[in-house]
This record gives C-alpha cells, sequence and structure tokens, in this order.
C-alpha cells in the first residue's frame, strides 16, 4: 500500500468536457468526475475521454475497497491552444493538490498526446502509475472511414489539413485563370511549404498569442490595439506586393526558379514588413512604458533589430535579383551598389545603437528601482 494519499487523475488535454460538454475543470471526488463522463458520454459517447474518466473512477474504486485513502480528479486544458492548456492543467492540478491533500498520482490518459503532460504532473505531484486507456475496436474498413470522419469534424485538426490544402486548389486555380500555368505549381509548393514552417517553428502559437494580446489590449483600451491592427494590415499589404511582384517577374521570365521568385518577393514586401515592425514595436513599448517599466529594456530594443534586419534583407535581395538574372530590373548597377552600402551601414548602426540604448535603458530603470527600494526602507 502507497504511503500517503493517492490521485487517481484523468487528463483531458484537448478539454473535451468543456468543449462538448460545458463541464467546468477540475472536477474534484468522485460525484463530480462521474457526473463529467456521464455529460461527455451523452453529448458524445464515441469519445474517448468517456472512457478514460470511468476507468479512473474505476480505479478509485478498487483503491478505496483496498482500505486505500484515495481522491479522484479531471484535469482539462484547451482544445486549441495546447500552451495555454498545459499552463491550465498546471494551474488546475496545484488547485487538486491543495483540496484533496494528497501526495502521488496515478495519471489516467487516453492516448499518446495526453502522456504530454507527465513533466507538468511530475511538477506538481510525483506519478506513481500511468494506465493508458485503449478501446477496443473491431478495425473494418467502414469503421476506419468513421474515425477519419470524426477527426476531420474536430475543428483542431480540419484546420491544419483542411486550410492549407483548399488555399493551394484556390491559388493553382487562381494561376491557370491569370494565364500562369507553369506558376501555379510553384505557388502550390511554395504555400504547402510556408504552412508546414509555420507549423514546424511554432508560428501558429505566436499567432493565437498576437490574437490574444490584441483581445486583451482592446478590452483593457490599450494603445497597442491601434498598433497590433496597423501591423496586421501593412503585413497583408507587404505580402500581396510581395506576390504581385512575383507575378510581375514570372510574366517577363517564366523560367525563373523558386529562389528568383522568393528573392523577388523580399524585395516587394520588404518595406512594408519594415514599417509593419516599427508600429508594431512603438506599440508595445508605449504599452510597457505606461503598464510595467521595469521590462522596458527588454522591448526598446525591438525597432532598431527591425530596422536592421529589414535593410540587411532589401540589400540582400537587390544584390540578388540582378545576379539570378531577372530581367526588366528598375535600378541600374550603380545604384545597387550605393543602396547596398547604404542600408549595410544603416542596418549596422542600428542594430549597434539599439544594443546601446538597451543597455542605457535597462541601466536607468535598475537604479530608479534601486531608488525607489531606498525610500520605503
Amino acid at each position: 500500500m502507497t504511503e500517503g494519499r493517492t490521485l487517481v487523475l484523468s487528463v483531458d488535454r484537448d478539454d473535451d468536457i468543456g468543449w462538448k460538454a460545458q463541464v467546468e475543470s477540475p472536477c474534484i471526488g468522485r460525484a463530480a468526475c462521474l457526473k463529467a463522463a456521464n455529460t461527455l458520454a451523452l453529448t458524445d459517447p464515441e469519445d474517448s475521454d468517456v472512457n478514460a474518466i470511468f476507468s479512473a473512477i474505476k480505479i478509485y474504486d478498487e483503491l478505496t475497497a483496498k482500505g486505500e485513502d484515495a481522491a479522484v480528479a479531471v484535469v482539462a486544458g484547451n482544445h486549441l491552444h495546447m500552451i495555454e492548456g498545459d499552463r491550465r492543467i498546471a494551474a488546475s492540478l496545484q488547485k487538486v493538490v491543495e483540496e484533496t491533500g494528497t501526495t502521488n498520482c496515478i495519471l489516467v490518459t487516453d492516448g499518446a498526446e495526453d502522456e504530454y503532460v507527465i513533466p507538468v504532473i511530475q511538477s506538481k505531484l510525483p506519478v506513481t502509475s500511468i494506465r493508458r486507456v485503449i478501446v477496443n475496436q473491431m478495425p473494418n474498413l467502414e469503421g476506419t472511414y468513421y474515425i477519419l470522419k470524426k477527426l476531420f469534424d474536430d475543428p483542431k485538426i480540419s484546420r491544419m489539413v483542411f486550410i492549407p490544402i483548399g488555399l493551394a486548389m484556390l491559388l493553382y486555380a487562381s494561376a491557370f485563370l491569370l494565364g500562369a500555368p507553369g506558376l501555379a505549381t510553384i505557388i502550390v509548393v511554395m504555400v504547402i511549404g510556408c504552412f508546414l514552417l509555420y507549423k514546424g517553428f511554432g508560428f501558429d502559437e505566436l499567432a493565437h498569442g498576437v490574437m490574444d494580446a490584441l483581445r486583451a489590449s482592446l478590452s483593457r483600451g490599450r494603445f497597442s490595439f491601434i498598433t497590433y491592427t496597423t501591423t496586421i494590415l501593412l503585413v497583408i499589404i507587404g505580402f500581396t506586393q510581395g506576390f504581385y511582384n512575383i507575378l510581375h517577374y514570372y510574366s517577363a521570365d517564366s523560367s525563373l526558379g523558386l529562389v528568383t521568385y522568393l528573392v523577388t518577393f523580399i524585395y516587394g514586401a520588404i518595406e512594408w514588413l519594415i514599417f509593419a515592425g516599427l508600429v508594431l514595436s512603438i506599440g508595445v513599448i508605449i504599452d510597457v512604458y505606461q503598464n510595467d517599466r521595469k521590462n522596458l529594456g527588454k522591448v526598446i530594443v525591438f525597432p532598431f533589430f527591425v530596422t536592421a534586419i529589414g535593410l540587411l534583407l532589401y540589400a540582400a535581395s537587390i544584390y540578388l535579383i540582378p545576379t539570378l538574372g531577372v530581367p526588366d530590373f528598375p535600378l541600374s548597377q550603380e545604384t545597387i551598389s550605393r543602396y547596398i552600402l547604404w542600408d549595410t551601414i544603416a542596418g549596422i548602426a542600428a542594430a549597434i545603437a539599439g544594443v546601446l540604448i538597451q543597455n542605457y535603458v535597462t541601466k536607468k530603470v535598475a537604479e530608479q528601482k534601486n531608488e525607489e527600494i531606498i525610500e520605503v526602507i
């Protein structure tokens, strides 16, 4: 028998009990867990989390029948945002531990995805056992089709699959209508590649963070709401201008390679993206100055680095475009050389100025904080 009190914990990482059954988590105690399982079962009888919760209750009943001191609970994350969901699981588990006084945990999950939160759980409570619930099914063709249908009905999965495929098909058809069938394949490959990078580098979580920050700035009446909105518009304009550049140079010479089209996209979009980055940086700096001045040194460098990266990318693009043989480029070789020289110097100078100003601001903020502490003493 395990010393201390054991928590039988069912983890619903994608929050099916909240998303589908509208059950608030955490659910603590046998009655609350049983109610959550019954509610989810009536809403979606095929959801595997139903079996996981019932399995947790069964384990709890077995432990108490043996005379062991135990508790049972269900914690849930977030259906669309995994990072926010894992943070919610950590906070819910802390609440469960405080209310139940448990000292160890038996984790019950319905799949490998829930087991990603094991480190989160172990940071709050030792995990002494893991029980994975697998639902027995007949592996026939009809069952496979139905499982796939259920997966695609899930917004989290459908957005990941249908949006890039639909966008790629739309761009492919549009390129044909514009009389550029050779460009259609390039556009489709580029869109799929951008989506894979978007997911692979975690930019989707960054985008969710931007949207959450936009909603927060609107609800709190912050100035950054204006700059966030302006930034989104400038980014859209920049991407539009970049794709227009690709179409323009493709119509002049359809034999150009993928790298050439990427460089022409940067050449057309970079100025708008620099403006977008500057506007966003200014909004962040103003918000931090008004609400969290101690972190001003961390964000004051943003506009300088945005300017530096933008100028260097612009210099690289105008150097590469004539080198790659793009026809009808409007800049002469003398003008290109002058732009590259001054843009490189200005970019490096902006980066150096940003580091110096960041150090100065950080030092001043630290001095001001020390003065405030001395005054309090």
